[in-house]
């Protein structure tokens, strides 16, 4: 939707006072029930930023490439499926793994400008539908700081900035993902998830044995909806299936 909230409230004015843009009010289904679920049972609110971390091998990027494909199918939201851990033809080879019908827009930049300014151009020719941007990784992006592009450990907080920005001021949506390191926690900075309006982890269950080799899906943070639930889900050459879960009312 080709909108612009970016209008400036006065300090000082009264919250009564303050009327929510109809957009705001409004969600949008994945379609996918553990996923709808984690965000409390409606879905994305429009502006929102998900920054989605997770153990290496537990299947970010699938996950991801599943939500994409599922969102893409509505006549109402369009996806663009940006990375740049992998190469489109190794994208496209995972979507045929998954048998995804691959209905979302891809592309493989790093500079979060051209980016940017590349998700615009496809939101301008969809100007009435919901826009989704999802980016494999966070750590692969390069805000234009340096021509060189050079990245230093602040890099990815002007990225996520840049990108922050862009959805409060358009009511576009993004799902970013984000390393961890060795002890399984956010790589970077803790500044990142004050930044955010919700945080997904996936992780492998190693402790249970009944459930061991599954994937943990977790909602640690959500301003605009519940937290606190854990799914249990099984994942094979089709993707995830959830098995159990664990919601906080």
């Amino acid at each position: 939707m080709n909108i612009n909230i970016k209008t400036t409230i006065p300090f000082g004015t009264k919250l009564c006072d303050i009327e929510v843009p109809t957009i705001l009010r409004q969600r949008i289904k994945t379609g996918i029930g553990y996923v709808d679920d984690a965000l409390g049972g409606k879905g994305f609110t429009p502006t929102m930023v998900t920054l989605f971390t997770g153990t290496p091998g537990a299947g970010k990027t699938t996950m991801c490439m599943i939500i994409a494909d599922s969102l893409g199918e509505s006549d109402d939201t369009v996806v663009l499926f940006n990375t740049s851990e992998e190469s489109l033809y190794q994208t496209k080879m995972v979507s045929e793994r998954l048998r995804l019908r691959g209905n979302f827009y891809t592309g493989g930049m790093c500079l979060v400008p051209e980016l940017l300014e590349a998700a615009d151009k496809i939101r301008s020719s969809n100007p009435e539908k919901a826009f989704f941007l999802i980016v494999d990784s966070l750590q692969t992006l390069d805000d234009g700081k340096y021509n060189n592009g050079g990245r230093t450990n602040q890099t990815a907080i002007r990225a996520m900035e840049m990108i922050t920005t862009w959805c409060k001021e358009n009511a576009t949506n993004a799902i970013i993902i984000g390393q961890v390191n060795k002890g399984g926690k956010m790589a970077g900075s803790n500044k990142l998830k004050h930044m955010i309006d919700a945080h997904m982890h996936l992780s492998v269950e190693t402790r249970d044995h009944e459930l061991a080799g599954c994937r943990v899906l977790e909602m640690l943070k959500n301003r605009f909806g519940g937290s606190g639930h854990t799914f249990f889900l099984r994942l094979n050459a089709n993707g995830f299936k959830e098995i159990a879960r664990i919601s906080v009312d």
